[in-house]
């Protein structure tokens, strides 16, 4: 037999080193290799899931924008309507308005006149404030028969 060289032993342990080393490698590639194939898989069924679901979202959307379409024509049409409210409110108010309170002056007037050519109605009594237990005769009521008086007297001595 022969006996081996140092160098014939260094290049045994390098070929099982070498060995080693790749089958290292080829396990690490087949567990790559795997991880691979779930990686593909879970995108695939992600994709499979989003697809309808970007669908849906995207109808929703359009179902969200078309409400919006009719929410804005009721709001311009409620516009509309509130501008036409104000506009005949204004002509109501100014083509009623002014007879309404030329009528209401006249009756005014008129009733003060009758009011003021009876002559069996007696006076009505002045009304009193209450205050603190006392009663005192309120001021403005007072100057108002008074210059009532003053006038009614005025107008019995000239008749």
């Amino acid at each position: 037999m022969r006996a081996v060289s140092g160098g014939e032993v260094a290049g045994i342990l390098v070929a099982v080193f070498w060995a080693i080393l790749v089958s290292f490698l080829a396990v690490a590639l087949a567990r790559l290799a795997q991880t691979l194939k779930a990686t593909t898989k879970l995108v695939a069924d992600v994709t499979d899931q989003a697809v309808p679901l970007l669908a849906e979202a995207s109808t929703a959307v359009r179902s969200a924008q078309s409400q919006i379409d009719r929410v804005d024509a009721i709001a311009s049409d409620v516009q509309e309507v509130t501008s036409n409210a104000s506009a005949l409110s204004t002509t109501v108010a100014s083509t009623f308005g002014g007879p309404l309170v030329k009528v209401a002056a006249f009756g005014y007037g008129v009733r003060r006149a009758i009011a003021g050519r009876r002559e069996n109605v007696p006076a009505k009594a002045p009304r009193r404030t209450v205050i603190v237990g006392r009663t005192v005769p309120s001021p403005r009521r007072e100057k108002r028969n008074d210059r009532g008086n003053s006038r009614g007297n005025n107008r019995d001595k000239g008749n």
